[in-house]
């Protein structure tokens, strides 16, 4: 996984944990991830550790769409299972590198569409920034080109648009910049949710609470408590308790099949669901 200090991939790592609970007798599990969602050169040396161990399936939310393909490659040539979830992996790296890896997972840009509908649909104003996620990583890119076009569509002015790299601290910092440059700003679009948090103090500290809408992309514990609070409007939920769960369940599945020369590898598209508070009260 990426960063274990997101919530989002703490909640994976529990799904994927029930899962082999459940299924002890079908696979052996091992939960990796790394520091923060920069260390993607650790990532790489994990992809490395996992196959010299021995392992007969690996299922990476890799850290950058691009530089993690040559290592994944050398996993498939060692004869390991790869499912790529999360975040897709560059198609033009995968096409030179010759290799094909199944992506499970949900259409980012589906989900930040109706995340950005949804603000647009309930607005203060028309003038939105939006704090990306790591500009490498294609989730990223999907969800940017998901709140662009709802912004697009709504007549929207998006003012500023920055990369946070995914993390709350850097978020704040982001966000406070962005504020003070263009006081005229009334939402901020968050790509995922530790960054909306991050938005959510920029947006205390600028004595703003209450007039700058924000909105995320995760369903994280704390995100859903802001949208009770009424902090922030929306978010995306992709099920990141199950998301793990489904790649496993692809693995396995190849791993059944591994002896058929005709070894399926297919994309599987998994939910992406709009929260809002009005969903959150009926639960």
């Amino acid at each position: 996984m990426k960063s274990l200090a997101n919530e989002f991939f703490s909640t994976m790592a529990k799904g994927a944990e029930a899962h082999q609970a459940e299924h002890s007798d079908q696979y052996e599990l091992v939960v990796n991830g790394i520091k923060d969602e920069r260390d993607v050169s650790r990532q790489v040396a994990l992809v490395e550790e996992m196959v010299a161990s021995g392992v007969d399936a690996i299922v990476i939310a890799p850290a950058d769409s691009k530089v993690l393909v040559p290592a994944l490659r050398r996993a498939i040539e060692a004869g390991v299972i790869v499912v790529n979830i999360d975040n897709r992996l560059d198609a033009d790296v995968l096409q030179q590198e010759n290799v094909a890896v199944p992506f499970v997972g949900p259409d980012n840009m589906a989900g930040a569409k109706a995340v950005g509908d949804y603000l647009a649909a309930n607005r203060k104003g028309d003038k939105v920034a939006i704090l990306e996620g790591i500009r490498t990583s294609f989730n990223a890119q999907q969800r940017l080109k998901g709140f662009e076009a709802a912004m697009k569509e709504a007549n929207m002015e998006i003012v500023s648009s920055q990369s946070a790299d995914w993390e709350m601290s850097r978020a704040n910092t982001v966000a406070s910049s962005m504020l003070s440059e263009h006081p005229e700003i009334t939402a901020i679009l968050a790509a995922n949710d530790s960054m909306a948090l991050g938005a959510i103090a920029a947006v205390k500290s600028a004595g703003r609470a209450g007039e700058v809408q924000i909105v995320g992309f995760d369903n994280i514990t704390a995100i859903r408590q802001a949208i009770e609070e009424g902090k922030v409007l929306a978010t995306a939920d992709q099920h990141g308790d199950q998301l793990a769960v489904f790649g496993i369940e692809a693995a396995l599945k190849q791993l059944g099949e591994s002896s058929d020369e005709e070894a399926s590898i297919e994309d599987v598209e998994t939910p992406v669901d709009l929260i809002t508070s009005e969903n959150l009260s009926n639960e």
